[in-house]
């Protein structure tokens, strides 16, 4: 099996910023651009009244399971320090 040639996509985990209230939203996807428009048209119920959203990061995965058990551990406390200290000069740039 080619990975590159594999029809099977990537899973990704990202991590939204909301400029309304500066909170991140931590969420999982097979089709990333999709669901960043259906978060920034406020379909998605999560984050439907925090807009505008700015997708701060992402990660992919060739495994579903992965990718959601990586989802679980960023929205844990170790996960959110990790994220900070991950996106520390992204994060100084933006304030």
């Amino acid at each position: 099996m080619n990975a590159v040639r594999d029809n099977k996509g990537f899973t990704y985990v990202y991590v939204l910023a909301s400029k309304k209230d500066g909170k991140w939203y931590t969420g999982c996807t097979n089709d990333l651009r999709k669901r960043l428009k259906q978060h920034q048209d406020g379909k998605a119920t999560s984050t439907k009244n925090r807009g505008p959203l700015v997708l701060i990061y992402y990660e992919a995965s060739r495994s579903d399971e992965d990718a959601f058990n990586r989802e679980i551990y960023l929205k844990t406390g170790m996960g959110k320090r990790y994220l900070r200290n991950r996106l520390r000069r992204f994060l100084s740039l933006t304030v």
